[in-house]
């Protein structure tokens, strides 16, 4: 007949398996866990990258549009609704604060547009949304890890 170890015996026996194991476990936990923060981080730092370059280029055509009224070379308010879209559309995947700046900036370009080249208070206002913008997107990159 087999004798029956106790439990305790076993535990002492087993201890360094155990361990291993433990180990094995919440470094595979600690792991998935590191590379789901890294794929987030990457997705807002490249988000806040294209929402900066799509901002200086929604700049540039205020000013075009503004000063120079040059509506020919460097596209009109329709560029300008594409570039506010795309904006908006990036920011999606972007923290709080950037998703508020997009709205304000889409609302802004909507109420503002048809008086750039005419009115300094829209290309004033446009100009502040895209600003308030661009620094809340600056924010959530310094504060990336």
């Amino acid at each position: 007949m087999k004798q029956r170890i106790p439990f305790k015996d076993q535990l002492q026996r087993n201890a360094v398996a155990i361990i291993s194991l433990f180990i094995a476990v919440s470094g595979l936990f600690y792991n998935t866990w590191r590379n789901e923060l890294t794929e987030e981080n990457q997705n807002q730092r490249t988000g806040c990258f294209e929402v900066l370059l799509k901002l200086g280029e929604l700049q540039q055509l205020v000013y075009h549009l503004h000063y120079d009224m040059d509506d020919q070379r460097s596209g009109n308010q329709r560029t300008g609704w594409a570039l506010v879209q795309t904006i908006s559309d990036i920011s999606v995947i972007i923290e709080a604060p950037v998703g508020e700046a997009a709205v304000n900036l889409k609302q802004v370009w909507g109420e503002h547009e048809q008086g750039l080249g005419e009115s300094k208070a829209s290309v004033d206002a446009i100009n502040e949304a895209i600003e308030t913008l661009r620094s809340a997107t600056q924010d959530v990159l310094t504060e990336l890890t």
